[in-house]
């Protein structure tokens, strides 16, 4: 395969992306693995695995494929070109959303961060962040009194994570919880890869009076390693297109209301 057969992140198959997405968070997986896990073929994985490498996302090893060295792109600049403008659009209605002087808690991820940008000029506000890069984004622009929780670095967007980080959220209470997530279950809960990043927003939950998911498009399809939380915890999930009728038909059900940016 050469480079001319190379694509960008947003034209990778919903498998291609899921396989990306469980790589990146744990390292290497083998072909077996992914080809049980999406009930096709060896093959199947296989190609799907040349063409992201082609495409500078991973590397291919003997029976798998694992995080890319040197110098291809990291899994945090892959997700950065993914629905950029999508990302603004949810953060801008995140900012008509949050009202002025609101407690908010900021998760971590790329769209959560578009967020953060938007809700910039918004005056009054309480931030509380498991995300060392969402921190930085209020500190670029002047504003300083961001709590930032303990916990240790996870991946290159900082997250934050472990023990530290869940007993500094569970001192504090949200008038909104503002969440990113990986994808969904079959009715429309929302899930990750990582079960620390899930367990700090668990606790995020727990503590916040309104929880706002943030999803683009790309996450439709894709599911998770586990559940953050059953649909009805959240109230209100933003996107940047209409979802499809299962997600909409399970947040139906759990009472959850979605909104399109």
């Amino acid at each position: 395969m050469t480079s001319e057969d190379a694509l960008p992140a947003e034209k990778l198959t919903p498998r291609q992306q899921q396989i990306l997405a469980i790589v990146q968070q744990v390292g290497f997986t083998t072909i077996e693995t992914l080809a049980e896990r999406f009930g096709v073929s060896a093959q199947t994985v296989r190609r799907d695995i040349i063409q992201l490498q082609a495409s500078n996302f991973l590397q291919r090893f003997h029976g798998g494929a694992g995080l890319a060295s040197g110098g291809i792109r990291s899994a945090y600049a892959q997700k950065l070109t993914i629905s950029p403008e999508g990302k603004q659009r949810i953060g801008a209605a995140v900012a008509q959303i949050v009202p002025a002087g609101a407690s908010i808690f900021l998760d971590v991820g790329t769209t959560v961060e578009a967020a953060a940008r938007a809700l910039l000029h918004k005056p009054g506000l309480r931030v509380v962040t498991a995300s060392v890069s969402v921190a930085q984004i209020f500190c670029h622009h002047g504003i300083f009194d961001v709590v930032v929780t303990g916990g240790i670095t996870r991946g290159a967007n900082g997250s934050l994570v472990g023990q530290a980080t869940i007993a500094s959220i569970m001192g504090f209470r949200f008038d909104h919880a503002i969440l990113g997530l990986g994808g969904f279950d079959d009715d429309g809960a929302p899930m990750d890869f990582d079960l620390e990043k899930i367990a700090v927003r668990q606790a995020a939950i727990s503590r916040a009076r309104n929880v706002l998911a943030l999803a683009d498009s790309s996450k439709f399809d894709q599911s998770g390693t586990a559940r953050i939380a059953a649909p009805e915890a959240f109230g209100l999930i933003v996107t940047d297109a209409e979802p499809p009728a299962r997600l909409r038909e399970g947040w139906q059900r759990a009472g959850t209301a979605w909104h399109v940016a």
